[in-house]
């Protein structure tokens, strides 16, 4: 397959209405032509520079554009996000005419090339594992999968889900004050943490943002987590928690905010309560997802959940 010339810039405002356009055209036309029988973006393609309004604030600078050299058409294009101990690697899209050209290959080396000399120690993403093209191109650039998640549907009642956790009580919405907690909860969970992420959800500056936390029984916080419903996603996460029972409780109230509507959430396969209580309120499997890590990697000391945006990792 020809490799198509193109050069890598940093994205700008004006490139939005035309990130929209392929963001929408690259997704839907893969998923039709992989059988998913609707499509994936299914809101006005102005809808999806919410992706831009997010990453321009908690990340302002860190989106490569691929261009046409003679033309400047937009060929694809992929977020990346720094954070306190790695960088994420957020939505990746090329422009259809451009599947398997190798431009999605270069606008990753840009990447690694940046978390290298930047002196990261990991660049680690979620992506489908039902895309094998998009799974090989990372697992050649050296990404080793570690957590397989499956990705599920809720259609939430428009009186709310009969489900209830007996932790209920210990749900609340999240403050500013709360940062410090989240912080040290997540360095012990997942060994990482992103404070910038954990301010930009609870300030909620685009409006479509919500964050709850659980407490530990007055020592501090044991879980934490976040939901985005806007038109080009309904989705909760990022989110953890040190255990199952406090995971679910987190997601039965982050679910009520959807009544009404359908959400997604990514379930690790294992977390076998989280799975079956989705089940019991309709729930259905739509596609699977690889939490994948190109450097450095703790295992997980409890239960993460991660969103596509603010893409987590």
């Amino acid at each position: 397959m020809k490799t198509s010339a193109c050069v890598l810039r940093s994205m700008t405002q004006e490139d939005v209405p035309a990130y929209g356009r392929m963001l929408k055209r690259a997704f839907n036309t893969w998923y039709w032509n992989h059988g998913w029988g609707q499509d994936y973006f299914q809101c006005d393609e102005r809808e999806l520079g919410i992706f831009w309004d997010i990453y321009r604030q908690i990340s302002p600078g860190h989106c490569f554009v691929a261009v046409e050299p003679d033309s400047g058409a937009l060929m694809g294009a992929c977020f990346y996000h720094p954070r306190e101990h790695h960088v994420t690697l957020g939505i990746m899209a090329v422009e259809p005419d451009h599947f398997r050209r190798g431009v999605g290959k270069q606008l990753v080396n840009r990447i690694i090339e940046f978390t290298e000399s930047h002196g990261y120690a990991a660049l680690r993403l979620v992506g489908s594992a039902c895309n094998m093209n998009s799974f090989s191109l990372y697992n050649r650039a050296g990404f080793v999968p570690r957590v397989t998640y499956q990705d599920m549907v809720v259609r939430v009642p428009a009186s709310g889900l009969e489900q209830s956790s007996p932790l209920d009580a210990r749900v609340r919405g999240a403050s500013v004050t709360d940062v410090a907690a989240i912080k040290s909860l997540e360095l012990e969970i997942s060994g990482i943490c992103r404070e910038g992420d954990y301010r930009f959800c609870i300030d909620n500056p685009v409006g479509c943002l919500h964050a709850s936390v659980l407490d530990a029984n007055g020592a501090g916080l044991s879980g934490f987590a976040a939901s985005v419903r806007h038109p080009a996603l309904h989705m909760i996460g990022p989110a953890f928690a040190r255990t199952e029972p406090e995971m679910l409780a987190l997601l039965l109230k982050e679910l009520d905010r959807f009544r009404g509507e359908a959400v997604l959430v990514a379930i690790p396969m294992d977390r076998r309560q989280l799975v079956e209580t989705l089940y019991r309120c309709g729930a259905v499997n739509v596609e699977t997802h690889l939490f994948q890590v190109r450097g450095k990697f703790q295992p997980f000391q409890g239960v993460n959940l991660p969103s596509f945006l603010p893409e987590t990792g």
